[in-house]
């Protein structure tokens, strides 16, 4: 239906598609291959939840803020566009987590909240006695019987008990996911510890063998942060992939409505009143999007019924003499057992100097969390006044916030709840079935995270040229 030259259609330009897009162009001109590539966005702009706002000189990030530099494939990224040179690591610190009104730092060696030091385990004040002896327990208790999933909740629980999962874990782990972890899944999410478990038995003997191999391979540097990011902000990797796309047509401010068989390729109808014929096509779209563009199928039941999270986060700017901080450190997250409205604040100026004006503070607030989204549909006073009463509780700050900076994401992150890797097996195998040669992937299906988003995206024009051309 398109001739000898091949159609490629990416739905989605957030970062999973732009990575498509990028690295399908790459291979096309690297093997002269005969196809053409088009990239569809819904909203008028391209990135998706990567945006940055550049506002009285202050570097304000309204989505993720930084990548973890060892998933290698997102610091490649930034030198496949040649912005190398832009890659600052994150300003070590000590981070905290509020209990009771008390902000405790964690306790070295914690690798997302399971010790593998035992000294400063046990002197913390964060747990009692009986739930320091309780989480010892892990070091006598026989491995799980191999099972195909489970809750976070529910394995750590099991491990260490239920105190050091409330103080720490449960702060740590659902901050990444804005979810319930009796509801997430531990395969979708953190499955090394599972296989950790498998592998020692005891979870806090394999961290710590897992994590002093990794000190064997590669001496810590204590000065330099494990996260990364551009020092102008994430959107320039947007911007700059945008720049690159040399032979991709892009289409932003358009729907694609549905998706249909045509001949051995696809039909796909556009709110433009335009249809695009494509012979192979990736879908990045978030998850209820994609299920729309297809008639109704069984497979698609797994999407349909996929939730999402409200969350919302508010940046403050401060003359720094109005900020007081007893505490020194890069920021906090909250026991979800704590009286507080917001979930966790990051110092922002004291973990990327470089996003903040000589003598300025800059705070990044977090509120909404899976059960408590109320707050996100809060007035912008409202909520500024929520997160100042909330932060002036742990630390002095006098006057008003010389700029404020609100970012609401409506439904925006997907769960991953127990059993989401069944479940998204059974949707790409039915969608071979129906739809062979359209691929669905993206932050829905196996990774929010930056780099699992790009990684995603590469497996894709894998999936594209294997498709076409072999």
């Amino acid at each position: 239906m398109s001739g000898e030259r091949r159609q490629i259609v990416i739905i989605g330009g957030g970062i999973t598609g732009l990575a498509a897009a990028f690295y399908l162009e790459k291979e096309i001109k690297k093997n002269d291959l005969p196809a053409e590539v088009t990239l569809v966005e819904a909203s008028p702009r391209l990135g998706g939840k990567i945006q940055t706002v550049h506002k009285d000189g202050y570097v304000i990030e309204r989505g993720p803020d930084s990548f973890l530099e060892r998933k290698q494939s997102a610091p490649q990224l930034v030198k496949d566009l040649g912005l190398e040179h832009l890659l600052v690591n994150n300003a070590t610190g000590q981070s905290y987590v509020l209990v009771s009104e008390t902000l405790y730092p964690i306790p070295e060696g914690a690798v997302m909240g399971v010790p593998t030091k035992i000294g400063p385990f046990l002197t913390t004040g964060l747990f009692s006695l009986p739930g320091k002896l309780r989480a010892g327990m892990d070091l006598l208790l026989p491995a799980s019987k191999p099972q195909e999933d489970q809750s976070l909740g529910e394995f750590f629980r099991r491990r260490v008990g239920g105190e050091v999962v409330e103080n720490l874990i449960e702060p740590l782990l659902s901050g990444i996911y804005a979810g319930d972890i009796d509801r997430l899944s531990l395969m979708s999410t953190f499955p090394q510890f599972y296989q950790t478990e498998q592998k020692y038995r005891s979870l806090i003997i394999g961290m710590k063998k897992s994590r002093g191999a990794q000190s064997v391979k590669k001496p810590a540097n204590k000065k330099k942060g494990q996260f990364q990011t551009v020092k102008t902000g994430l959107q320039t990797i947007v911007e700059e992939l945008e720049k690159q796309l040399s032979i991709t047509k892009v289409y932003k401010g358009t729907k694609v409505l549905s998706i249909e068989r045509a001949g051995s390729g696809y039909s796909m109808k556009l709110d433009n009143g335009k249809v695009l014929n494509a012979d192979s096509a990736v879908v990045t779209a978030p998850h209820k999007a994609a299920a729309a563009m297809f008639p109704k199928a069984d497979w698609l039941k797994g999407l349909e019924d996929m939730v999402s999270t409200s969350v919302a986060n508010v940046a403050l700017g401060f003359p720094k003499e109005a900020v007081q901080m007893e505490h020194q450190g890069t920021g906090f997250v909250i026991s979800r057992n704590s009286d507080f409205s917001i979930t966790a604040c990051t110092w922002t100026n004291k973990k990327w100097p470089s996003t903040t004006p000589e003598g300025k503070v800059l705070l990044r607030a977090y509120v909404g969390k899976a059960g408590d989204e109320s707050v996100v549909e809060q007035s912008d006073n409202e909520m500024v006044k929520i997160v100042l009463d909330d932060l002036r509780r742990i630390m002095k700050i006098d006057g008003e916030p010389e700029m404020t900076c609100i970012t609401r994401w409506h439904e925006a992150m997907p769960q991953y709840h127990v059993g989401h890797k069944k479940r998204m097996k059974e949707i790409r195998e039915g969608l071979q079935a129906s739809y062979p040669g359209v691929f669905m992937t993206g932050a829905s299906f196996e990774g929010v995270g930056i780099p699992d988003c790009i990684d995603q995206g590469k497996q894709a024009v894998a999936d594209v040229l294997s498709h076409l051309f072999e």
